[in-house]
Formats: structure tokens, C-alpha cells, sequence
């Protein structure tokens, strides 16, 4: 039985993309790198900043010390423009007053690191979600499964009672990992065929369909 939802942040209830660019290609600017159209930033995001930096720095100019610097740029650009263009998407706002309504429990679980996630919910969404868990050093990245799990025991429920909910690859293994349903969505920043391939046991168009999913579930 459904008895909560735990929900990636970027690409999934927060479209981050533009924001998550602009200060990656400030950072590479500073240091004289190439920088990338805003589009290739949806390859380049989901495994938290550390990643990102790694993914967009030349590799051959990738030591750990320019690595370290070029990530310190990021945040000083992000901190300040993070919700210059973030926006949410439609239907994501009502799906959470329905999710409230049917007592149905939900949490963001994210590798955005966790500074910045809260900063991020609360800006779009105020108080409405309670339990926020970003990259920090308590626990291992997605796909590890510690990060679900500390987001469902701080709901009272167990993961195998959530389903989770994700725009790529990296989400659906992540509900694999930690035994929850994994549901992944069309309008993130990945291909419906990574996500199937990923672990994904439904990819749904639109957040009503959420509602659906969990409805059915409960039924059976």
C-alpha cells in the first residue's frame, strides 16, 4: 500500500535547468573553459554538484584542485541566481494539495546538495513539504538507498510503502535500491528510455497520473 511519495527535486518538481546552466557556465567563463548550451546541462545534472563540475571541466584540465575551484565559482554565482528562471511545473502544486487530502505523506529526496534544496522547496513551494533531504556528507548519493530511507523513516513509513518519483535513470535505480516503487516522469531532463531501462515501473505525462498510480496500487 501507498502511504507515501518521495520525490526527486530538479527536473522533477522544479524545473532548476537554466539556473543550474548559467552558473556552471559562469564558473567555466571565470576560468577560461568552454561553456555549453543550456540544453546539454540535462546530461550533465543528477548526481550533485561535485559530478557536475567533473562532467563539464576539461578532462585533461580536471585535477582536483582546479576541480575544487571551478565548483567554489558555481556556488558563489548559484547561491545568489538560484531561482532567477527555476519555476515549478504545471500541475506539480495541486498534486501536493491532493496528496494532502488523500493522507498521503511526501518528501523531496535529492542530490542537490541540501543547503540549497531547502532554499530551493521553500522559495517554490513554502511549508507544504516538510521533509527535504539534499547531498551532504550524513549520507551516500542516489542511487544508494540511505537517502530514501532517512527521508521515509522521518515520515513514519517504510520505502517498500513509497513510491518514488524521478526524472532519470539515477531516480528510478534509487526506488530499485530502496525497494520502493519507482515511477519516473516525461517532462524532466531525460529520455523515457533511460528511465525504463533504469528500474522504472511506470512513466507517467503529466503529475495527475501520480494520483492514478496511487490509486490503483491501494485498490489492489
Amino acid at each position: 500500500m501507498v502511504k507515501a511519495v518521495l520525490f526527486d527535486l530538479d527536473g522533477t518538481i522544479a524545473n532548476t535547468l537554466k539556473d543550474l546552466a548559467d552558473a556552471s557556465n559562469f564558473a567555466l567563463d571565470f576560468y577560461g573553459f568552454p561553456t555549453h548550451e543550456t540544453e546539454k546541462y540535462r546530461y550533465f545534472v543528477g548526481r550533485g554538484i561535485p559530478n557536475l563540475i567533473k562532467n563539464i571541466v576539461p578532462s585533461e584540465k580536471g585535477d582536483e584542485q582546479t576541480l575544487k575551484r571551478v565548483m567554489a565559482k558555481f556556488f558563489e554565482y548559484y547561491n545568489v541566481h538560484y531561482a532567477d528562471n527555476t519555476c515549478v511545473y504545471s500541475g506539480v502544486p495541486e498534486l501536493f494539495e491532493t496528496l494532502q487530502k488523500m493522507g498521503i505523506k511526501f518528501a523531496v529526496v535529492t542530490n542537490k546538495a541540501h543547503s540549497a534544496a531547502i532554499e530551493v522547496v521553500k522559495r517554490l513551494y513554502g511549508d507544504i513539504i516538510s521533509v527535504v533531504i539534499g547531498q551532504s556528507d550524513a549520507y551516500p548519493i542516489k542511487p544508494a538507498p540511505e537517502m530514501p530511507t532517512a527521508a521515509a523513516k522521518q515520515l513514519g513509513v517504510q520505502t517498500t510503502d513509497c513510491l518514488f518519483v524521478g526524472d532519470s535513470g539515477v531516480d528510478c535505480q534509487t526506488g530499485v535500491n530502496c525497494g520502493a516503487v519507482s515511477v519516473g516522469v516525461s517532462w524532466g531532463f531525460r529520455e523515457k528510455d533511460e528511465l525504463w531501462s533504469s528500474g522504472a515501473k511506470y512513466i507517467v505525462d503529466t503529475p495527475e497520473e501520480i494520483i492514478d498510480i496511487i490509486k490503483r496500487l491501494n485498490n489492489d
